[in-house]
């Protein structure tokens, strides 16, 4: 998705795209060319990008576009945001980096509106005990610990002042 989601900005190459990723998520995971260059090769022979190869300062480079089936494919994973994509935080970081792609205001608030039940349900934690049940900040002696706890508090309650606001829902 964030392939897709890059190149419906412009064409890019294989370095750039990579480093486009990585300043996305570069504090979650790093990007190798083994993982870019495979990944592209699977939307090239699926018809949703288009690769050339161009010399650029004497190096030969591949150069990415993004094709019109791309473009709808990435629009319709948006705005099928479910699951998974909703609940974790690097994806959905992904999925709210690019939903401005999609055209419908409507669709684009049916995605903010799944993330926002999800997160107001009031379950979403950080450590658990051993039988899988929460901690709660009480419960746990070591300050570190509770800080990250503190920290996700503090971010969970502004990401939903952030969605009441997108959304239109009063306190």
């Amino acid at each position: 998705m964030m392939i897709l989601g890059f190149l419906s900005e412009r064409s890019m190459c294989g370095y750039e795209l990579r480093k486009k990723m990585e300043q996305l998520q570069g504090y979650a995971r790093k990007f190798s060319d083994g993982a870019i260059y495979p990944a592209t090769g699977r939307l090239v022979a699926a018809g949703l990008i288009d690769e050339e190869s161009e010399i650029r300062d004497g190096r030969q480079r591949r150069l990415f576009t993004l094709l019109d089936d791309g473009f709808d494919r990435l629009v319709d994973e948006l705005k099928n945001a479910n699951g998974f994509n909703i609940t974790d935080f690097t994806r959905w970081t992904v999925i709210l980096t690019f939903l401005s792609v999609v055209p419908d205001q409507a669709d684009r608030n049916a995605v903010l509106r799944r993330r926002y039940d999800y997160l107001s349900r009031g379950d979403v934690h950080y450590f658990y005990c051993d039988a899988g049940n929460p901690l709660s900040a009480e419960q746990i002696k070591d300050p570190y610990r509770r800080g990250i706890i503190a920290v996700h508090d503090a971010e969970l309650a502004a990401e939903l002042d952030w969605l009441r606001g997108q959304l239109g829902i009063d306190d």
